[in-house]
C-alpha cells in the first residue's frame, strides 16, 4: 500500500467534496481570493508547518511557492495547490480563482524559473516550465480530479489558465 496520500476528489469524506465543489462557485472564490491565503498562512503557522486550513478542511494538497519578484527582485511565498506527479515533480495551476489577470507568482516564475517549494515537510529549490498543448490539458483534468473548482474556473476566466511544472533542477 502507497503510504502517500490520495488528493482525489472522489476519495474525499462528504464535507471534503462539498467544500472543494462550492469553492468554485464565483462568491465564495472571490472570497476565497482575498482571505484564504491569510487563513492558510496564519494556520500554517499556529501547526508549526504542519498544515494549511486549505489542507486541512477541504484535504487538498497545498505548496508553499517561493518566487523572485519580476519587478522587485524580492522573494515572495504563496500558498499554491499542487499535483504531484509522484516522481518528486509538482504541477500547479496558476488558476488565480478565475480571475481576469494570472496570478502574479506566475509571472515571477516566467521571468525567473528558479522557484523553491515547500510540500509535504520537504523544501527544495525548483525549475519551472509552462507546459503547453496536450500535456498541459492532461495536467489541467488531472487537476480536476483533486479539485474540481478548476472547471468553473476555466469557463469564467478570459484567458487560458497556465499549468506549470516544478522539478529538481539538473
Amino acid at each position: 500500500m502507497d503510504p502517500r496520500p490520495t488528493y482525489d476528489y472522489a476519495q474525499a469524506n462528504v464535507l471534503k467534496r462539498t467544500i472543494r465543489r462550492t469553492a468554485g462557485w464565483k462568491p465564495l472564490s472571490l472570497f476565497y481570493a482575498r482571505t484564504l491565503h491569510l487563513i492558510d498562512k496564519l494556520v500554517f503557522r499556529l501547526t508549526r508547518g504542519r498544515t494549511t486550513f486549505s489542507g486541512w478542511l477541504a484535504g487538498l494538497p497545498v505548496a508553499w511557492l517561493t518566487t523572485t519578484g519580476a519587478k522587485s527582485g524580492a522573494e515572495r511565498t504563496s500558498p499554491v495547490l499542487a499535483i504531484p506527479c509522484g516522481d518528486g515533480r509538482l504541477v500547479v495551476i496558476a488558476s488565480n480563482y478565475g480571475q481576469r489577470n494570472n496570478p502574479s507568482w506566475y509571472h515571477n516564475i516566467c521571468a525567473n524559473p528558479r522557484a523553491r517549494i515547500q510540500f509535504d515537510g520537504d523544501e527544495q529549490e525548483m525549475v519551472a516550465r509552462v507546459l503547453e498543448g496536450d500535456e498541459r490539458e492532461r495536467w489541467y483534468e488531472r487537476g480536476i480530479e483533486i479539485y474540481p473548482g478548476w472547471v468553473q474556473y476555466r469557463k469564467r476566466a478570459p484567458r487560458q489558465i497556465p499549468v506549470i511544472e516544478l522539478s529538481v533542477p539538473s
